[in-house]
């Protein structure tokens, strides 16, 4: 049984643990807002995905995620129309990610070492620029997808999909998305192939960035303020989901539909043992322990796929 189709498995497991338990989990609204809320996650998801496929990793998109959610609402205090705020946190959050993208592509530095450094950065400078102040006053028309209003918050998860879909045709049907699992798999022959490994690393970082940008819109909507302080932990989630998904930390393997799996078992964890009673501290230690399952999982798998070729 392939990882995707077990993380369906265990989801399945979850969800009918909650209805023997608390059936109440299972009303419409509460569905309906575990999906908007898991709508961020997905999309941010989808971009880690990418730059994990190519052998890399960013852990600073909790401070990405932030600053992109300002940016948005500075915008659209300004009295921009919506399509405008989303190009401009997108473009902001594609800014974020190519600064990623050059440090690791172009200097060769690790970027474990890069996104932790920018993430420490990027979080402070937020915080000396803002003064910890949340973005206020926005106008009715910014909030229009998010508060009270089912239309809107449809629309949320909608956009959600819709940017999973077309992530899942780029990396499944495209050149380009050849070029990321080659990349991944193995740079060197990659290149030999005409590949060019470095566009190909510095791109994942800036889709990164702007797939940020869109779910930090994405979440700024649904509240009456932006929080100068959003994306605390966000990594921690959204790289879970990927790895849970079945996509390998060391590249070249994985699935968009892995991560949709990942994101929905993830997504429910927090919500589900809320219904249950658990304290909210098991959410952190159970996406940490599916971490760890998952990557031990994979490192098990390579092992043995070894231990066959010798044998």
């Amino acid at each position: 049984m392939n990882r995707p189709l077990w993380v369906a498995v265990a989801w399945a497991a979850l969800l009918a643990l909650v209805a023997a338990v608390a059936p109440a989990f299972f009303d419409p609204v509460n569905l309906r807002d575990l999906v908007v809320r898991a709508s961020p996650l997905l999309i941010v998801a989808c971009g880690m995905t990418i730059v994990i496929l190519a052998r890399q990793i960013d852990i600073s998109v909790g401070s990405q995620f932030a600053i992109c959610g300002v940016v948005a609402g500075l915008l659209a205090r300004t009295g921009l129309p919506m399509p405008i705020v989303a190009l401009g946190t997108m473009a902001a959050g594609a800014g974020l990610g190519l600064i990623n993208g050059l440090l690791v592509a172009r200097l060769g530095l690790p970027a474990i070492v890069v996104t932790l450094a920018t993430l420490v950065a990027w979080r402070e400078g937020l915080r000396f620029a803002t003064e910890g102040v949340w973005v206020q006053d926005l106008p009715a028309g910014f909030q229009w997808f998010g508060l009270g209003q089912d239309v809107g918050r449809w629309l949320v998860g909608g956009a959600a999909a819709a940017v999973w879909a077309g992530v899942a045709v780029v990396l499944g049907w495209t050149p380009a998305g050849r070029a990321v699992y080659a990349t991944g798999s193995d740079a060197e022959v990659a290149r030999l192939l005409g590949v060019r490994p470095p566009v190909v690393i510095g791109g994942a970082f800036v889709v990164m960035g702007a797939l940020t940008g869109l779910a930090a819109l994405l979440s700024a909507v649904q509240f009456i303020d932006v929080q100068a302080n959003a994306g605390i932990g966000l990594e921690l989630s959204v790289i879970a989901a990927v790895v849970v998904g079945g996509t390998a930390v060391s590249g070249g393997r994985g699935s968009l539909t892995g991560t949709l799996a990942g994101v929905a078992l993830l997504a429910t964890v927090g919500p589900a043992l809320t219904f249950l009673g658990a304290p909210a501290a098991w959410e952190r230690a159970l996406q940490g322990a599916i971490i760890l399952i998952a990557v031990s999982a994979e490192g098990f798998s390579r092992v043995r796929g070894l231990e066959g070729r010798h044998a």
